[in-house]
């Protein structure tokens, strides 16, 4: 048994916490089985967002006609783009293991841990199989993994994960995805922009559940134009042969609640046949894997840990944040959990974590990025609000650009900042200075309104949201 101060089980946004422990003379340890730099590095958002600028230049270049200028994509190397990102990954996860190893301060155990006793780690898979490890604290940022739906036929069928997908060196020629969340989007822009055919199935009414449901419809018949788009259906079947893949979908009508809902067993399904099947349903917590109830440590009915304010769970000296908290599934909640979690366990005073303007970005085409309430969480509490939009086209950057796109502004009566929503160019810059002002300033539609903006630059399309008119229960409400 090797006792530590600080143990710290993953190596994304918790290495953080770990260099501030070191940082104080503690002993600490790291267990991670797979390359460093966790999820975002390795799997998530770094090679994605790499992946998907290219897409993004492909489409610029397509595009060029409709501005008098004769320019074609001649060829693509998609073998060495793929390559390329994946090799910058590697070489960043590289680094990040040989500056551990290096370090007096901090010991690297490579392999999966499994709780086995309060604060004390097994590593039962990989290179330090064998070893335990105890520390007088532990922090568990150990994140999620791709979640396989229950679909009839799916243990019998080559499937594709989004870890799989950003590796893939050839684009299938007809890729089918099961889900209509944010990795089916940014993954179908991509492959489709690079030649692929896309099928999309998800159950929800639009695409981007997540989002504002005016901004999902409008984003949703964007992409119908684009790829064959089935929502409101379930993926029930799945089948090979000849290395084509058939999925089977029936309609699926959620409940009362919006959350619970079946399958419409007697109606006509749709079918698709592809050569690539991509599960894009959604992700599940490490924390079976992790063997947390031997901790001490509780969870959701979901398996994501329960934590208190201040990021502590239910078992003594042991915190946790990020992916496996479940709050935000985003790697910028995370870094901000970790700086939460230096404070309240270094600092003299704790605080408890502050997720105000939270805002979320999709990379694909058109972005969509979003922070605060939906007019559908107002409704749902029953909160007085107003609604303004305004169109990209309706600027004259965003004319220039023969761009198309909206920003949703959502206020109180009092002229507060209850959300704000894009789709559009650059959603996910855009975005930025309403959150801003929802945590920095006054929180109120005149941060945005009197603050001088660039002429004629596309942040006018935010600002001009937030001049109104606004519409509050059908009638104008100049606020």
């Amino acid at each position: 048994m090797e006792t530590f101060d600080f143990v710290v089980v993953g190596s994304g946004s918790g290495l953080s916490v770990a260099s501030v422990a070191a940082d104080r003379g503690q002993s600490v340890a790291v267990v991670e089985k797979g390359p460093l730099g966790g999820t975002c590095l390795n799997r998530g958002c770094i090679p994605s967002k790499m992946l998907l600028y290219h897409a993004d230049v492909v489409e610029t270049v397509r595009r060029a006609d409709e501005f008098h200028v004769d320019a074609t994509v001649d060829g693509v190397d998609f073998e060495t783009i793929v390559r390329e990102v994946n090799e910058t990954v590697g070489e960043d996860a590289a680094a990040i293991r040989r500056g551990l190893r290096h370090s007096d301060q901090h010991t690297l155990f490579e392999g999966e841990g499994r709780f086995v006793d309060e604060r004390t780690i097994a590593i039962v898979d990989g290179t330090d199989t064998g070893t335990r490890l105890r520390g007088e604290t532990v922090l568990l940022a150990a994140g999620t993994r791709p979640s396989i739906p229950p679909i009839d036929g799916i243990e019998d069928v080559d499937y594709l994960t989004s870890t799989d997908a950003l590796r893939l060196e050839t684009p299938p020629d007809h890729l089918l995805v099961a889900g209509g969340g944010y990795i089916a989007a940014e993954l179908g822009h991509f492959f489709g922009t690079f030649g692929s055919d896309v099928t999309i199935v998800g159950r929800r009414p639009h695409l981007l559940p997540e989002a504002d449901e005016q901004v999902a419809a409008w984003f949703t018949d964007r992409y119908a134009d684009r790829f064959t788009v089935h929502t409101g259906h379930a993926a029930t079947a799945v089948s090979q042969s000849d290395g084509e893949v058939t999925l089977t979908a029936r309609p699926f009508e959620y409940g009362p609640d919006g959350e619970s809902g079946s399958v419409e067993e007697s109606a006509d399904p749709v079918t698709a046949t592809g050569d690539a099947l991509l599960l894009a349903a959604g992700r599940r917590p490490n924390t079976d894997i992790l063997n947390v109830d031997a901790a001490g440590v509780e969870v959701d009915d979901d398996g994501f840990v329960e934590t208190d304010e201040y990021l502590r769970t239910t078992a003594d000296g042991v915190w946790a944040l990020g992916d496996v908290v479940g709050e935000y599934l985003l790697k910028h909640s995370a870094n901000h959990e970790a700086r939460a979690v230096i404070r309240n366990l270094f600092g003299e005073d704790r605080s408890p974590v502050d997720y105000t303007a939270m805002p979320f970005a999709v990379f694909a085409s058109p972005e969509v990025a979003g922070v605060g309430d939906r007019e559908s969480d107002l409704r749902a509490a029953n909160r007085e609000y107003a609604t303004s939009t305004y169109r990209y086209e309706d600027t004259a950057r965003g004319n220039a650009m023969k761009a198309e796109g909206l920003v949703k502004a959502l206020v109180a009566p009092d002229g507060e900042i209850l959300g704000t929503h894009v789709v559009g160019p650059d959603a996910s810059a855009l975005i930025q200075e309403v959150v801003v002002a929802m945590k920095a300033g006054s929180g109120t539609v005149s941060d945005i309104r009197e603050s001088v903006h660039v002429h004629p630059a596309l942040p006018e399309v935010v600002q001009r949201a937030f001049a109104g008119p606004f519409t509050h229960g059908g009638h104008d409400h100049h606020g």
